[in-house]
């Protein structure tokens, strides 16, 4: 299990890989080192648009969240449902921009791009309902590599290259 020290470290690194290929790619981009909440890069390219950026990387095989964080998910008697007609979480900025990357050896690193939005419609739709089979009170979900590789190097969605 990963130490809090070695989360820090892999965020951080993702913050800086991200950041360094905004860079050779044209754009001013600056991190917060978490200490922004609902972003981590500050981008502008040379028109000046200014683009919010959430990272999120790792080592291991997927990305883990709590479903909480993107759906409307209710609890009782051990039995979890989403709220089928309006399950996603409102005040939710489905615009932010997102990039998650798979740390790997130098120069082998894969950057997935894409809007916050597509990942609470993945969670909304693959969300599993019922009573969860290890502990009926967790929420977790999860969302690995493959099921982002139409996004894989997507660049465009922010340079518009």
């Amino acid at each position: 299990m990963a130490t809090g020290r070695s989360k820090q470290v892999t965020g951080q690194t993702g913050e800086y890989l991200v950041a360094a290929e905004l860079c050779r790619r044209g754009l001013i981009a600056t991190t917060f080192t978490g200490n922004v909440p609902d972003f981590d890069i500050l981008a502008t390219d040379i028109k000046n648009n200014t683009f919010q950026i959430q990272v999120k990387a790792i080592r291991g095989s997927a990305w883990q969240f709590d479903g909480r964080k993107f759906l409307d998910i209710e609890l009782r008697n051990d039995i979890q449902t989403v709220k089928r007609k309006k399950g996603k979480k409102d005040g939710f900025n489905r615009d932010l921009i997102c990039v998650f990357v798979v740390l790997k050896d130098y120069g082998e690193d894969e950057f997935f791009i894409f809007r916050w939005g597509f990942l609470q419609d993945y969670f909304f739709k693959h969300y599993r309902r019922g009573k969860r089979p290890k502990n009926p009170s967790s929420f977790h979900c999860a969302i690995w590599p493959k099921q982002l590789k139409k996004h894989k190097d997507n660049w465009a969605l922010i340079t518009g290259i």
